[in-house]
C-alpha cells in the first residue's frame, strides 16, 4: 500500500509485518504495533505533530478513548488530557480522502456532548480544523494551540 502524502511534518515510523503478512505502524501512545490502515497514517501523524511539535506529554494522550454516547459504545480517536486528568482536547482523524465536511465536524460534537472538552481537532491529514468551544459557541482557530493553552 503506497503511503499518501499528508500536510504534516514527517514522522519516524518504525513499521512491521504480522503473521498474515499485514503492515503495522508503531503507536507511541499505546505502545505497540497497530493495523496500518489510511486512518491510522492519520492519527500516527498528528500523535507526533502534538507531541514533537505542541508540547503535548505523551503521558497526557489516550487513543480510542470510549464513551458511553445516547446507550452507545463509541470511540475518539483519542483525547488529551490536562495535569488533573480531566479531558481538554478530542481528535478525530480520518482518511486522506475524506472530505471534512459538517457531518464529520459534527460527529465530533456530539462526542463533546459526553467529553464536555474546549478544544475539537479533526484531520485528514491534508485538512486540520480546530475548534475552541466557549461558552457552547465554536469558533475555528487558524492552528493547534500549544499544550500549556489548553489547560
Amino acid at each position: 500500500m503506497p503511503l499518501p502524502n499528508l500536510n504534516l511534518p514527517v514522522i519516524d515510523a518504525r513499521f512491521q509485518k504480522n503473521e498474515g503478512g499485514v503492515l503495522q505502524i508503531f503507536d507511541m501512545v499505546r505502545k505497540k504495533f497497530v493495523v496500518l490502515t489510511p486512518e491510522e497514517w492519520v492519527r500516527q501523524h498528528i500523535l507526533h505533530y502534538l507531541v514533537n511539535y505542541k508540547d503535548v506529554p505523551l503521558s497526557m494522550v489516550a487513543v480510542e478513548k470510549q464513551m458511553l454516547l445516547n446507550g452507545t459504545k463509541k470511540r475518539t480517536d483519542a483525547v488529551i488530557y490536562n495535569s488533573a486528568l480531566k479531558p481538554r482536547v478530542i481528535i478525530e482523524c480520518k482518511a486522506p480522502e475524506v472530505v471534512l465536511d459538517q457531518k464529520v465536524i459534527n460527529q465530533s460534537l456530539r462526542y463533546n456532548l459526553t467529553l464536555n472538552v474546549p478544544y475539537i481537532f479533526i484531520s485528514n491529514g491534508n485538512k486540520h480544523i480546530c475548534i475552541k468551544i466557549t461558552d457552547q459557541i465554536p469558533h475555528i482557530l487558524n492552528e493547534f494551540p500549544e499544550y500549556s493553552k489548553l489547560l
